[in-house]
């Protein structure tokens, strides 16, 4: 988005943007959306709502995690969440086009097309399931472009400046550029919208731009409404021990990147835990016996340890688990964009707080010798030039007018720059280089509240930058030293392929998203000493709360679909242990994985790969291993909840403290209605009379205070019990 164009049009309405783009492009419109967050609700509801009204509009909507407020099943789930929904979502809209996809009414000429889908939520929707794209996040772009695109837009946020009025992407500058760049070298008739919302948080780097990147901005203060945000799920114990064990391998001075949900919030915390809590943190893992048993690996590709040199995050979703890092001082490792600036930095041969003459021998040692135009911009931006020095064809002009050849190798060159050009530190590194966010809203207030300086420090960027080393390998390679990668998968098989997007039958979970780019990627950093891994988190177990289904192992000895192939295995974690997988043959795979199962589905899994001849007939299971059970993991752990180390809810809750004892007792409501016997239920229902006035409140919130309904009279009864229980 660097081509010099006309100013755009500035429309006060969204049904006036709709009209220009009907007139600009015709009656097939093909809208490429960012996913999650900054997709512009208003807009694309004025023209899913003309596309209703005019059956010779067609519509297309290409797009990826279309974001929807939570839903109630039941007329009792509407009482629980709906003063929730009211209270933090407000003025948010939804998403027509959503609705009447999950309605299924979706009108014959409007297709909606995703490469990823909130995990579960489309698993029985045909339409869904029949346009999903199977896609690599860094092809999004490029297959968007494919399916026709003809308009871009996306919710942006403005400031003035001295240079006039600048626009951020804010929350997605993932994909946008990409594809307008690809559209307009194409000469496609193509239309790029920007709908202007304050509350977005001001982003910049490559997400600022000039408004004559935009055909048309809509911008009134109408439009500026509540952003989309995610409340915190409740982080559970396994879900802790996961984290544990993920955050000793997470090595000060390197690279992390994370992924949104309970998950996440458990690595974020057990690192905060590492810095400020150490010894009880070393307790902790003890307890797992994951010093004993990973001592090794640990040592070799991890630690535990209080962060020195601190993390830099490279991470397609900048989630609010990094603002936390920020400002625990653990997410403090700057980055340079001159490869041989940031590999000197690496290896300790240049401060970037106090630049000595001595850096240019070094460069000039690495190879570094004419200083190019982009070059020097580079490093003048990042203060290695003063500003007082000038670059004119081929020459520095020193601050005092003396020019010299841009050449390092020169040894007169060299001596004038160390003397009169250098700088005295570094400025504009980066602590985190992200494509996208989304998050709870005190991320988005922390986000709008942030310091200029602070805002310096994150650049958020775009997909192809991010998740790929294509770009510029040589110095995402310095960049990216010690990477951990860390993603979550639903099940392992062992051979070491991991399922994360899709079922057997064929249907689509949710989507590939950038987890294969991040696991290929670890492979590529294959450095000896500073080189990547990747990091898959899978919960031993399935087990749906509230269900009458057995449970079953998400480690598996086979499965008909998969994600990520067994040729890129490397490590899995679950809540029992550290599977390394790198470099392994099939046995040794099979053995640490099935090491890591929950016990009750060790047996069969090891019966299974013996009979395929995979590990050995005489073998057994260690004995250390043979007592991974949810009771087991609950007695290590339990201890260090009491002293605080295990918050149900480690980053707060947009939930009051009467919802999350409700949410609770509404969960065991569920249970023991799928549970116990119909008839008996209602007979103690009908004769149920005590009711403890700390219970009204709860009663009043679920409308059962006077329940009319036998099915109501039955609620109450549980409800009653499960708040007596908690």
């Amino acid at each position: 988005m660097t081509e010099a164009r006309s100013a755009p049009t500035v429309l006060d309405s969204v049904e006036a943007a709709v009209d220009a783009l009907i007139a600009q492009l015709g009656k097939d419109l093909r809208i490429g959306l960012p996913l999650g967050l900054g997709k512009p609700i208003e807009l694309i509801n004025a023209l899913y709502a003309r596309a209703k009204a005019d059956p010779d509009l067609s519509l297309t909507i290409l797009t990826a995690l279309s974001l929807e407020k939570p839903a109630p099943g039941s007329e009792l789930e509407r009482r629980f969440l709906q003063p929730f929904v009211d209270r933090v979502y407000g003025d948010c809209p939804d998403l027509d086009y959503m609705l009447d996809l999950r309605a299924q009414r979706l009108p014959g000429n409007v297709q909606v097309k995703e490469f990823f889908f909130k995990p579960g939520s489309n698993l029985d929707n045909a339409h869904a399931q029949r346009n999903y794209i199977s896609t690599n996040y860094s092809f999004a772009a490029r297959d968007v472009f494919a399916q026709g695109c003809n308009i871009a837009a996306q919710i942006v946020c403005k400031r003035e400046t001295a240079q006039g009025t600048r626009y951020s992407l804010s929350c997605n500058p993932d994909t946008a550029p990409e594809l307008i760049a690809l559209a307009r070298a194409s000469g496609r008739p193509f239309a790029v919208v920007g709908l202007v919302n304050q509350q977005l948080p001001f982003m910049a780097h490559d997400a600022e731009l000039g408004p004559e990147q935009f055909d048309y901005l809509v911008d009134h203060p109408r439009y500026s409404t509540t952003l989309f945000s995610t409340p915190k799920l409740a982080v559970t114990t396994p879900d802790y021990a996961i984290g544990l064990y993920a955050s000793a391998l997470v090595k000060d001075g390197g690279t992390l990147q994370i992924g949104i949900g309970a998950l996440g919030d458990a690595i974020v915390h057990a690192l905060q835990a590492r810095q400020a809590r150490n010894q009880l943190y070393g307790q902790s893992l003890q307890a797992l016996g994951a010093l004993d048993e990973y001592g090794d690996l640990i040592r070799r590709d991890g630690g535990v340890a209080p962060f020195d040199r601190g993390l830099y995050g490279a991470s397609e979703m900048f989630v609010d688990g990094f603002w936390h890092l920020l400002k625990a001082g653990i997410l403090k490792r700057k980055v340079y964009d001159f490869w041989a600036l940031q590999q000197l930095i690496n290896e300790g041969r240049c401060d970037p707080e106090n630049l000595k003459p001595e850096v240019l021998d070094r460069l000039e040692a690495l190879g570094v010798r004419v200083i190019r135009t982009s070059d020097f911009e580079v490093l003048q931006r990042h203060g290695f030039f003063n500003d007082g020095t000038r670059y004119e064809q081929g020459y520095l002009v020193a601050p005092d007018g003396e020019r010299i050849i841009a050449n390092v190798a020169d040894p007169h060159s060299r001596k004038v720059m160390g003397e009169r050009c250098l700088g005295r530190r570094l400025r504009d590194g980066i602590v985190l280089h992200g494509a996208f966010f989304l998050g709870p809203r005190d991320f988005y207030q922390g986000l709008r509240d942030m310091t200029e300086a602070q805002r310096r420090e994150i650049s958020m960027t775009g997909v192809n930058k991010v998740n790929q080393l294509d770009l510029n390998p040589r110095l995402y390679k310095e960049q990216r030293q010690h990477a951990r990668f860390i993603n979550t998968g639903i099940m392992a098989t062992l051979s070491g392929a991991v399922m994360s997007d899709g079922l057997a039958d064929g249907r689509v979970v949710s989507g590939v998203g950038g987890q294969y780019n991040f696991v290929a990627m670890a492979h590529q950093l294959n450095s000896p000493t500073t080189g990547g891994r990747s990091i898959l988190l899978i919960r031993a177990v399935r087990d749906k709360e509230g269900k009458t289904t057995e449970p079953s192992s998400n480690i598996v000895f086979n499965y008909g679909h998969i994600t990520i192939p067994r040729h890129l295995r490397d490590i899995v974690i679950t809540e029992y242990g550290i599977a390394d997988l790198r470099s392994r043959a099939d046995s040794e795979v099979a053995k640490a994985l099935i090491n890591i199962a929950d016990s009750r589905f060790q047996p069969a899994l090891l019966d299974q790969a013996k009979r395929s001849g995979k590990i050995e007939p005489g073998y057994q299971i260690p004995s250390q291993f043979q007592h991974n059970t949810p009771a087991a993991l609950e007695q290590k752990l339990g201890r260090f909840r009491k002293q605080g180390l295990f918050p149900a809810f480690p980053f707060g809750t947009d939930l009051t403290a009467e919802e999350i004892r409700l949410g609770k007792a509404l969960r065991a409501v569920k249970k023991a209605a799928a549970e116990g016997p119909k008839w008996l239920l209602v007979l103690q229902a009908l004769r149920f009379r005590d009711i403890p006035a700390s219970a009204q409140p709860y009663l009043e919130r679920m409308q059962l205070v006077a329940p009319r309904s036998l099915q109501d009279k039955v609620v109450r009864m549980l409800l009653v019990r499960a708040l007596g229980q908690g």
